[in-house]
């Protein structure tokens, strides 16, 4: 099992896309409105919660066959997704023509931001997340730090814009932390 700490990191490491993405749709609409803004982060935080416990369902069922190598499995899987987040830090942004207000951008925003997610939920399996009791507070951390990001960002995006979005590479950090924990689970499995 992991500890609470590193259950808060990899919930942070997760909603950096989400503050990313909510920076972004703040830099283009240039103006924060509540309703807008709390339907945004709602929907980011509800999927960020969901994916997970859909790859823990998906792979909880064969997760007895895996034990000799699960610890290889969450490391590889953390591993690559702090890679890909890494990497993606330092591609040019690709600019869409997308309206942030409405409910189908966030819903696609939502998806597209938690799909790393639903291989984290793969990774809580074969870290010895046995009981979907047990999946309750890490989820619940997933989800709130989702929205508070989501928050953030679109705060961050409508009054600062583009000097933050330059100066800060969220997916960078978010990257760093998911390779982290990766190790970490890795490192403690092996010294067992």
């Amino acid at each position: 099992m992991i500890s609470q700490l590193d259950i808060w990191f990899l919930a942070i490491a997760l909603g950096m896309d989400c503050f990313a993405v909510s920076m972004t749709c703040g830099i283009i609409v240039k103006q924060f409105v509540w309703p807008i803004t709390l339907r945004m982060a709602m929907l980011f935080g509800l999927f960020q919660l969901l994916m997970p416990l859909a790859g823990w369902l998906g792979i909880s069922l064969f997760a007895h066959y895996l034990e000799e190598v699960d610890h290889w499995i969450a490391f590889g899987l953390l591993a690559f997704l702090g890679g890909r987040m890494i990497r993606d830090a330092f591609l040019p942004a690709e600019r869409h023509s997308m309206n942030p207000h409405t409910l189908k951008t966030q819903l696609m925003l939502a998806v597209a931001t938690s799909i790393d997610a639903l291989a984290i939920g793969i990774s809580f399996a074969c870290m010895g997340f046995r009981h979907i009791a047990t999946l309750a507070y890490p989820l619940f951390v997933i989800g709130l730090a989702a929205f508070m990001l989501s928050v953030a960002g679109m705060y961050l995006g409508t009054h600062f814009g583009k000097p933050i979005e330059r100066r800060l590479k969220p997916e960078l950090l978010g990257g760093l932390i998911l390779i982290a924990i990766g190790i970490k689970v890795l490192v403690s499995h092996l010294c067992e």
